[in-house]
């Protein structure tokens, strides 16, 4: 007998609600994230003596990438994903952790890095049944409404 690995998930059917306009919600969330990851990098800009400005993409991800771990791991949610009330969840439905917060950034920094896995791993938040990115999909992680 098949049993669904992530099972212990809200029922998109049934319990409809945790998953209403959460890829919406992700995006704005990105977006916030995105302001928050550069007032982040000023500092950096400013503590290098503006040297920072010569490498600023590389020290814009590498910034990004540990203000999403750490946000991950404490909240299982970036800062932009609590203003949205949503939040990570693993297969079992418990929040993630700090090695499934790594493992979710690394995944989500290799499709943001390639234009084309970004591009179907939208599409497939927008269609698959819980609203999975490419990312969610490997690891069973699914972002759901917080408050539902």
């Amino acid at each position: 007998m098949y049993r669904d690995p992530i099972s212990h998930l809200p029922d998109p059917i049934r319990q409809a609600e945790f998953y209403e306009g959460v890829t919406l919600k992700r995006g704005v969330a990105w977006i916030f994230d995105f302001i928050i990851t550069a007032l982040l990098v000023v500092p950096v800009l400013v503590f290098t003596a503006f040297l920072g400005v010569f490498f600023l993409p590389l020290l814009f991800f590498i910034v990004g990438f540990f203000y999403r771990v750490f946000t991950i791991t404490h909240g299982s949610a970036t800062l932009g994903m609590r203003m949205m009330a949503i939040e990570f969840r693993d297969m079992h439905g418990q929040r993630l952790d700090r090695q499934q917060a790594f493992m979710h950034t690394l995944g989500y920094t290799f499709t943001i890095m390639t234009f084309l896995l970004q591009l179907v791993s939208i599409g497939f938040m927008f269609t698959s049944e819980r609203g999975q990115g490419l990312t969610d999909m490997a690891l069973g992680t699914v972002a759901l409404n917080k408050r539902a």
